[in-house]
Parts: structure tokens; C-alpha cells; sequence
């Protein structure tokens, strides 16, 4: 998409160059490239006189009897880099949320804010589980893999990238490899791509590791999602196949499903980039990753036959169903994946309503035949759903006209992500529940780089739903920062200062942000439910994407079991 933008002054010239030179995604409307350098020496030759006559006449004698005008500007998507070097290059121009220079009090009245809403719950629920007040019993499937993290540009230098990049479903050469990658890094989407060529995957995975900066350590949806429930003090049953070596890294509070061990764990590869990264011609407006694998295990859901076993008599509070994107693209014989779904449906009907209810964790899916199957024979019968920017749009086109998107907008406005979010529950949320049947939708988490959503029925079993938006936007900062303590020099936020509810204006209101009561929530009588939105302490300095959902879903969930 192109977007004409125009400033006035000096503030005008300089954002507009730095725009086309940072964010070539955004054309100025004046800006002209090649063959026109005799007209532009003109243009320039003006505009810098028209610069400099406000600069002598008006910046130079800015005082305490003439102060410089404060600006409050807003940008998304890559436009908040301009707000950025604006600050820089032109401190007479304060973003509102730009926290760096003077404004950093209002980031620690937000971060104190959220703090204290975590707190509230931690000191009168988790600190205290005894006997008498037990840890919440969480059964997590599916599936896990020994995660090989490395840098993208270590992966392409000295590559390349195609001119016009393509999507794959399934890769299957190493010029898919790059042209699907280069696909989602320009838009900086996160997403997972299955190779079904092993020579291919096992030759990346032999480059990554010769990367001195490359690691291992446990992965998996399901395993991920594990680690931060025992973190918060829950007890866990774990459905995963994996070897002897990777089981010992699981803390006590995680029981593994069965006795079973693979000799060999899956790998999965995840390229991560920064924020700003480029790659020749293409740059990511944030931070992400890209992963790929070619696994074996999983896609079978191996480990359900001993999840069941072990569930019986178990009593979860929650049961949670992830990690089934691994079925995307897989090679299966006929019958064989629509069979291992509905034995995951019979898992999930033998859930008694009032005793255990029912999240399902999204993902990105591109088979078609894989999501249609997904909404109708496993969605339907989860409590909850939680997922990023990404899916909720595929999730909802699959939902309202049975096929998916690719990509979306990484930095989708708040008031677009409410009207997705009432659309999906109306899809989901709309029915009477019967014995056996589909459960309606009474929770839904939708978590993007600026805010994290909830939308929760009113009178529903789920609990603290402002304490569950505070926890999951400081998990989202400190998975990402790599630290439990949030650093405000490496932390701004994107969201804006106030939002709309809607995309419809004659139904919508408009939210203020309040620094010191930042989660913001609200009823809407008609639906029956209750939105919460809070707004993300975003990491500047990333230092791992990879899980970051995972580990936001389940902070969002502890508290609301």
C-alpha cells in the first residue's frame, strides 16, 4: 500500500525524507527518485529557503516569552519510527507516548499501575495455594520439540533476497526457503511453514548451527505454555513425546504424560529478526520470527492415547489443546487427520462442563482443508480461544466465508481487532450449550505488539479479567526483554491515547487512556460481555520472539482459571 503524507515547516521536509529513507512502504508525495535531479535541485533549493527563513525568523528565538510548540502525534505501524526521529532531530515535537525524554513518568505510573494489579492476585490467590486452597490442575496437549534459535541474517548473508516474494504452503527448495521468508519478514508477521523436503531442512539446520550465537532449549506450544503455568505456581499433566534428555529440563510441577520417550526430538528452527532489520531491499517494521520444521511426532498428536489414560481421573481445572498447526501440510494418508481430530473432539465431550473448561490455542494455519476441519470439529468445542493479530483475521474469514489470509496488519487498530473479536463470538458464542455438544464461546485473547483484548461473557466462570490483561502485557515485555524486571529506558508504548470501540461510528465510543487505571474495560449490554484492553510495555530491544504468545496466553489464562 502507498501512503502520500505531508508536514508543514521543517518538521514536513525532514519526516518526509526520513520516511522514504527508513520506511520505503511510505511515499511522500512529492518525493521524486530518478531521472528528475534538475527539477528536484529546484524543489530542494526552495524548501531548504523556506526552511531556514521559520528557522532564523521562528526556532532560533524560541524562549520562556516564546516557547516552542508542543505536538502530540501519533503513527502506527512503521510510523512510529518517525515519531522517534522526530524527537531526535526535532525535540520542539513530543509524541504522546514517546517516553525517552520527559515523559517517562507516565511510564512508570502505567508500569506501576499494572504491577499492582498483578499483585493483587498474587498476594491474595497464588502466594497462598495450600491444601485448603489448592493450585489450579492444568492439562496441556499437544506435542513438543527442541527449539534451534538463530539470527536471520546469519541465515541470508551474502543472499539475495528475491525481487517478488512468494507464499508457500509447504517448502520444498531452498529459493521457497527465502521467498517465503522474505513474504512475511517485509510485513514482519510471525508465521510457520512446514518442509517437506528432509534434506533441505536438515542442511538448515546444519547452517544455523554453525552460528556461534545459535541455541537450544525446549519447545513446543504445548511444553511452552506448561513452563509459564508452573512458573505461576500451577500443577501440570503434559501430553508431548519427547527424549529422556529434554524431559529432565521440565521443573517437578509438570507431570509428562505417559512413560514413552522418542529416541530423536523434532526440531524446530526459528529464524528471529529485530525490529528495523533489513535485508537489502526489504526491512521488518518489528520485531518476529519465522519458523520452520519437518517434524515427525507431532503431526500424529503421538502422545494423545496416554494423554487420555492419564487424564482419567485427573480433573483438570483446564484443559488446554495447542499445537495441532503441526498437522499443516503434513503428508497423512487418507482418513488418517480427520481421524486423530475427532478423537481430540471425544477428548475434549468427555470434559464435564461444570468442572473443567476448555481453551484452544491458535496458530498459523495456511491448509485450508486443515482450519475448515479445525472449526468444525475442535473449535466449536473450546470455552476459549486465545491468538495474535495474524490469526484472529484468518480465524474469522475462515469462520465467515471458509477460506483464510495469509497476512495481515501487524499493528491492526484496536477498534478493528474489537469489531473481529464481537464477529468471531457471534459466530461462536451465540448457542445454548447441550450435553455433548459444542460449548459456547465465553473468553477470547487476542494479544498484538501494542495491547492485549479480552472479550469474557458476563456471568461466565472466568474470573479477574483486568488482573489477567495486567499479567499478560508484563509477560509480554519480559518474555521478550529476556527479564523479569521491565526496564523503562528499553520499553515505549505504541498504543495511542485514546481509541475507538469500533469501526462504526454510530456505534462506537471512544476510551481515554489512563495512566494510572491503564487496563480499560467496559460492558455492552447487547452481546452480554465485557471487553478489557490493555496497553503492551513494548521491548525496544528484543531478545527473543519465539514462545511469546504461548507465554502471554497462559499468563492471561492463570489468573482466570
Amino acid at each position: 500500500m502507498l501512503r502520500t503524507i505531508g508536514f508543514g515547516l521543517s518538521t514536513g521536509i525532514l519526516l518526509a525524507l526520513l520516511a522514504q529513507y527508513y520506511c520505503p512502504e511510505i511515499t511522500p508525495f512529492w518525493f521524486i527518485h530518478h531521472g528528475q535531479k534538475g527539477r528536484m535541485e529546484h524543489v530542494l533549493n526552495a524548501l531548504v529557503s523556506q526552511e531556514q527563513s521559520v528557522d532564523l525568523a521562528g526556532l532560533a528565538s524560541f524562549s520562556s516569552v516564546n516557547p516552542p510548540p508542543r505536538i502530540a502525534i501519533g503513527f502506527g505501524a512503521c510510523h512510529d519510527l518517525l515519531a522517534l526521529l522526530a524527537q531526535y532531530y526535532c525535540p520542539e515535537i513530543t509524541p504522546f507516548w514517546f517516553i525517552h525524554h520527559g515523559q517517562k513518568g507516565r511510564m512508570e505510573h502505567v508500569l506501576n499501575a499494572l504491577v499492582s494489579q498483578e499483585q493483587s492476585v498474587d498476594l491474595a490467590g497464588l502466594a497462598s495455594f495450600s491444601s485448603v486452597n489448592p493450585p489450579p490442575r492444568i492439562a496441556i496437549g499437544f506435542g513438543a520439540c527442541h527449539d534451534l534459535f538463530v539470527n536471520a541474517s546469519h541465515m541470508f548473508s551474502g543472499q539475495d533476497p528475491p525481487k517478488v516474494p512468494e507464499h508457500f504452503n509447504d517448502i520444498t527448495t531452498y529459493s521457497e526457503f527465502q521467498s517465503v521468508f522474505a513474504y512475511f519478514f517485509r510485513h514482519g508477521a510471525a508465521a510457520e511453514r512446514f518442509v517437506s523436503e528432509d534434506k533441505l531442512f536438515k542442511g538448515l539446520v546444519a547452517k544455523a548451527e554453525q552460528d556461534p550465537a545459535h541455541r537450544y532449549a525446549l519447545g513446543g506450544n504445548a511444553p511452552v505454555m506448561a513452563l509459564r503455568f508452573a512458573q505461576e505456581g500451577a500443577e501440570v499433566l503434559l501430553a508431548g513425546r519427547m527424549s529422556p534428555e529434554l524431559k529432565k529440563s521440565l521443573p517437578t510441577m509438570i507431570t509428562v504424560a505417559g512413560s514413552d520417550h522418542v529416541a530423536h526430538d523434532d526440531v524446530h528452527l526459528i529464524l528471529e529478526y529485530k525490529r528495523n532489520q533489513v535485508w537489502q531491499q526489504y526491512q521488518s517494521p518489528r520485531a518476529n520470527r519465522f519458523i520452520v520444521h519437518s517434524d515427525v511426532n507431532n503431526p500424529m498428536v503421538s502422545s494423545l492415547e496416554d494423554f487420555e489414560r492419564s487424564l482419567q481421573g485427573y480433573k483438570p481445572n483446564l484443559l488446554l489443546v495447542s499445537g495441532l498447526q503441526m498437522m499443516d501440510n503434513y503428508p497423512f494418508k487418507a482418513g488418517a487427520r480427520i481421524a486423530r481430530l475427532m478423537k481430540i473432539q471425544a477428548l475434549m465431550k468427555r470434559q464435564p462442563m461444570d468442572q473443567t473448561r476448555i481453551h484452544f490455542e491458535m496458530a498459523s494455519f495456511v491448509d485450508e482443508s486443515l482450519l475448515t476441519e479445525l472449526t468444525q470439529q475442535v473449535i466449536p468445542y473450546a470455552d476459549s480461544l486465545g491468538m495474535n493479530e495474524q490469526e484472529l483475521p484468518n480465524l474469522l474469514s475462515m469462520l465467515k466465508h471458509g477460506n483464510i489470509s495469509y497476512v495481515s496488519n501487524s499493528n491492526p487498530r484496536i477498534a478493528v481487532v474489537l469489531d473481529q473479536m464481537r464477529e468471531v463470538y457471534k459466530k461462536l458464542g451465540s448457542f445454548n450449550y447441550q450435553v455433548n455438544g459444542p460449548r459456547p464461546l465465553t473468553r477470547l485473547h487476542v494479544h498484538t505488539l501494542a495491547y492485549q483484548a479480552f472479550l469474557v461473557k458476563k456471568g461466565s466462570l472466568w474470573k479477574n479479567t483486568v488482573v489477567a490483561a495486567a499479567k499478560a502485557s508484563l509477560t509480554a515485555n519480559r518474555h521478550v526483554c529476556a527479564s523479569p524486571q521491565i526496564d523503562l529506558e528499553k520499553a515505549f508504548i505504541i498504543m495511542d491515547d485514546s481509541f475507538s470501540t469500533s469501526t462504526d461510528r454510530e456505534k462506537s465510543t471512544r476510551i481515554i487512556f489512563d495512566d494510572h487505571r491503564p487496563v480499560a474495560c467496559w460492558s455492552e449490554d447487547h452481546l452480554d460481555i465485557q471487553f478489557c484492553i490493555a496497553p503492551n510495555l513494548v521491548c525496544s530491544e528484543a531478545q527473543q520472539t519465539a514462545g511469546g504468545g504461548d507465554n502471554i496466553s497462559a499468563a492471561g489464562l492463570i489468573f482466570q482459571v
